[in-house]
């Protein structure tokens, strides 16, 4: 059963939980985070630094209530870490609420605890072991099963306090039920494989229970001497209520995944002999269990306080079972995916763009360690090339510079203070500057006249295809400035009209010649016809007179004639 889960749309891509899961037991698929069970060793981590809560811890709360409507006695073994989490409330005051929620009883893990330790004393007295990792941590058991498994006769074959405490009840109480309470969801995981203990609710859910039942928990503290075993949820708490007294033994307590990794490294090497570790999942151990509750817990010191107040001085008065009453087998959890070919790896950092060794920035931003990490992460179906950031990175600016280099028109970027902070070719070549390194950084009036930028900065208004000669490079351009204000940038695109506009100018030259030409010809024209008009009127009037003598001459001779 999974007891960690996935609220899809409140994941949003961001990659925070692979970087701190330190198994990396997390696969991305269409941008959205899948825990694999099968490597998860459920220490809780994404579920605590998800900054969109789309971890959620699986509820096991109805199933506890129809426990107790089934009318068996249904028994808590409350965590020793309770009184972090519920500061000044003693374990009186919690039997006393927790029965009104319909318990039977309550009873602290603590006493479990107890008798754990004791068999702990009892195999390094008795028993001729190397080194022997405590196994109260069922993440820490975890980890051995999946990435240490030539290391799992080193784990101590002993129940955990929590198994040994619910066990101890049901023998003592025919039929009973018994729900443990605490910090842990690995502890579900536990309860759900090994079939001891019934039910695990997180301290969250059983306050969200006492609230909707309206129970409140009264503040009593009572002291009992004979409590010692309530140190065991702080780091080196096991070893604190431990007799220590075996011959030749080193004892050590660890806490966190990667130390315990590293110690595990180590024995694997054969560089530990002779030593009891105790190893916690959580820094701070269960005290900073990944279900505490988030909003009260934030000081390891305040909760160390309140544990180490609170524990007493003495054994809690245990009946200790026969050790074989207390076994536990650990048993090898084999993982799906094997180490790809050094080839493999090659091909997966090539399509990242890390074609050499000085390429790998092992940045850690995807999550993984390493950018080798990363690419076996691929092969496995885990990652995606595309959470590499520095390959997004430089991919878009690629596919950026790609567009701004090519771009047949001039660009010009400047922030605020206009300042020249990027440029392209076809803006230096209208400026006739080589190269852009002599221009970025420096005011804009070095190379144009900032005019229309300040105007732009000034009024908020754009200008487009604003037609500008720039007569220092005897160009005509169209400009166009707009102001970003996200980026709190100006962008000047500028587009060189010079051939245009000496093509224009040239057309009407031509023109204007044009019609000088045809205005010359057309007064020549009319000079012509006005030089055959006059001599066209000279000839005409000649033959006028002529025509009229003749009329006259013609009329005289008829005249004579009648007479």
């Amino acid at each position: 059963m999974e007891f960690l889960t996935l609220k899809k749309s409140n994941c949003k891509n961001c990659y925070k939980c692979i970087r701190h899961c330190p198994v990396k037991a997390i696969r991305f698929s269409g941008n959205q985070a899948h825990i694999i069970s099968n490597e998860c060793i459920l220490c809780g981590q994404c579920f605590v630094v998800c900054p969109q809560n789309a971890k959620q811890i699986v509820n096991e709360t109805e199933k506890a209530k129809v426990f107790i409507q089934s009318g068996d006695p249904v028994y808590v073994s409350l965590a020793p870490s309770f009184i972090a989490n519920y500061p000044g409330v003693g374990i009186e005051s919690m039997r006393k609420a927790l029965k009104q929620l319909g318990f039977a009883d309550v009873e602290e893990t603590a006493t479990g605890a107890t008798i754990v330790k004791k068999e702990y004393d009892r195999i390094l007295r008795e028993e001729e072991r190397d080194v022997v990792i405590s196994s109260c941590c069922h993440s820490i058991n975890l980890l051995i099963q999946k990435q240490f498994p030539a290391l799992l006769p080193y784990l101590a074959d002993v129940m955990s306090p929590m198994q040994a405490h619910c066990a101890d009840i049901k023998r003592r109480v025919p039929n009973a039920k018994c729900v443990f309470v605490g910090p842990c969801v690995a502890k579900k995981d536990e309860a759900d494989h090994f079939g001891i203990v019934d039910a695990v609710l997180t301290f969250e859910e059983l306050t969200n229970w006492l609230k909707q039942s309206n129970v409140e928990l009264e503040q009593q503290l009572i002291p009992n001497e004979a409590s010692r075993a309530r140190f065991f949820p702080t780091t080196g708490g096991v070893l604190k209520t431990m007799q220590k007294d075996a011959p030749k033994y080193t004892y050590l307590a660890l806490d966190g995944v990667e130390n315990c990794i590293s110690a595990l490294k180590d024995i694997e090497k054969g560089l530990i002999h002779n030593c009891f570790i105790e190893m916690s999942a959580c820094v701070g151990s269960c005290i900073n269990g990944p279900a505490m509750e988030k909003h009260d817990h934030t000081s390891f010191i305040q909760d160390y306080a309140a544990v180490s107040s609170y524990a007493g001085t003495r054994d809690f008065d245990v009946v200790q079972p026969d050790s074989n009453l207390l076994r536990k087998r650990f048993s090898w959890i084999e993982k799906i995916n094997k180490q790809p070919s050094e080839t493999e790896i090659m091909t997966v950092l090539r399509q990242m763009g890390k074609y050499k060794t000085s390429d790998e920035l092992n940045c850690g931003s995807c999550g993984y360690n390493t950018c080798r990490e990363k690419a076996i992460a691929v092969i496995h179906g885990k990652a995606e090339i595309s959470m590499c950031l520095p390959y997004l990175k430089d991919k878009a600016e690629s596919f950026s510079d790609a567009i701004v280099s090519n771009n047949p028109h001039g660009l010009i970027v400047l922030n605020e203070k206009l300042e020249v902070q990027q440029i392209n070719k076809a803006m230096l070549n209208i400026i006739n500057v080589r190269n852009e390194n002599d221009v970025l950084g420096e005011l804009v009036v070095r190379v144009l006249d900032p005019g229309v930028f300040e105007h732009v900065l000034r009024t908020g208004r754009e200008v487009h295809d604003q037609r500008t000669f720039l007569p220092q490079y005897n160009r005509y351009v169209e400009m166009t400035v707009t102001h970003d204000r996200e980026t709190r940038m100006l962008i000047g695109m500028l587009r060189d009209i010079t051939t245009e506009e000496k093509d224009r100018e040239k057309r009407e030259t031509i023109s204007l010649k044009t019609v000088e030409v045809a205005d010359k010809v057309v007064e020549k024209q009319m000079r012509i016809v006005q030089e055959i008009a006059s001599l066209l009127g000279e000839t005409a009037a000649e033959t006028k007179i002529a025509l009229t003598k003749l009329k006259e001459s013609i009329t005289n001779e008829s005249s004579s004639t009648l007479r």
